[in-house]
């Protein structure tokens, strides 16, 4: 005897699923919202890149009108052989990698205390945060005027002595200044790499009856390197490119022993008047500039990669 089966009741109108629409979300539908800004960034960072590249192939001296004239690399060449860049380039060079490893060291002893729990812990991260908040131009002028100054600053009131610190020392002293105000900035990152780590394995590691040392060395520091590649990084992008120390403090004396290559070419371009050559230094600083960054950002790329393999 077969069964008779019952009709299939009808799916209410509500829970039908509506299939999608295809071709109504493309990639670029979803992109487009962003193209404002990308026009506006195109706009103002290489629209201005392409001129100075054009630029840097002309011979042009704004105190000779009419002068301006195609002269292909030899802008370049005499950059390279012009003993007052080579000069700036070594004094960029001595800045940023004493600059960015002193203020590494300095912000991860510093996060390092801040890591730990005492009465007054957010009183002192705020007030250690606070060089970072200054305008770069305001702390220069405050450093210039309040610590090296030869008769009223405070090192002459701690030391006693009459040391014109910018006249004697003064690629040291933009230095000082540059450290105090990037040292915020390098102790924020690694705080934040800091405070990620794993309690659990602390614990543990204290269990096994393992030393501060010992912890840090094999734990922390390792915990640690992707945020102290990422602070290596960042600090240099920004110190290789300081001028307002420099403008404010020493004008790049004395002589050209405090020039680094913001400054030089800002001599060249605004107080030589000489547009070609400025622009010619101007791209090589962005290409060697390019090249580091290129560096360092694959090797912290793969650094992520190896430790989010290692999960």
């Amino acid at each position: 005897m077969s069964r008779i089966s019952a009709p299939a009741r009808p799916e209410p109108a509500h829970a039908r699923k509506v299939p999608p629409k295809r071709g109504t979300d493309t990639p670029f539908k979803r992109r487009l919202p962003l193209l404002p800004a990308l026009l506006f960034v195109v706009a103002v960072t290489q629209l201005p890149f392409l001129l100075t590249v054009f630029y840097s192939f002309q011979s042009w001296n704004l105190v000779r009108p009419g002068s301006r004239h195609f002269v292909g690399l030899r802008n370049y060449i005499d950059v390279f052989a012009d003993s007052t860049f080579l000069g700036a380039l070594l004094n960029t060079v001595v800045l940023t990698v004493v600059c960015v490893f002193v203020s590494l060291l300095l912000g991860l002893g510093l996060a390092i205390l801040l890591d730990r729990k005492f009465l007054g812990r957010g009183v002192v991260r705020t007030l250690l945060i606070t060089p970072f908040l200054i305008l770069p131009a305001a702390g220069a002028l405050l450093w210039k005027t309040t610590m090296f100054d030869p008769t009223y600053g405070l090192l002459h009131f701690v030391f006693g002595t009459d040391v014109d610190w910018l006249s004697e020392f003064p690629l040291a002293a933009v230095m000082a200044q540059v450290v105090w105000q990037w040292t915020p900035f390098m102790m924020l990152l690694i705080l934040a790499g800091l405070q990620s780590q794993p309690k659990d394995v602390l614990e543990a590691a204290a269990v096994d009856g393992a030393g501060r040392w010992r912890t840090f060395t094999s734990i922390t520091l390792p915990h640690l390197s992707r945020f102290l590649q990422l602070a290596t990084l960042l600090g240099a992008i920004y110190i290789v490119n300081s001028f307002d120390a420099i403008f404010l403090m020493t004008q790049g004396g004395p002589g050209t022993a405090s020039t680094n290559l913001p400054f030089y070419i800002y001599q060249r371009a605004f107080q030589g008047f000489d547009v070609g050559q400025s622009s010619a230094m101007g791209v090589i600083v962005v290409i060697l500039t390019m090249i580091v960054a290129t560096f360092a950002l694959r090797l912290m790329f793969r650094t992520f990669s190896v430790q989010g393999g290692a999960k």
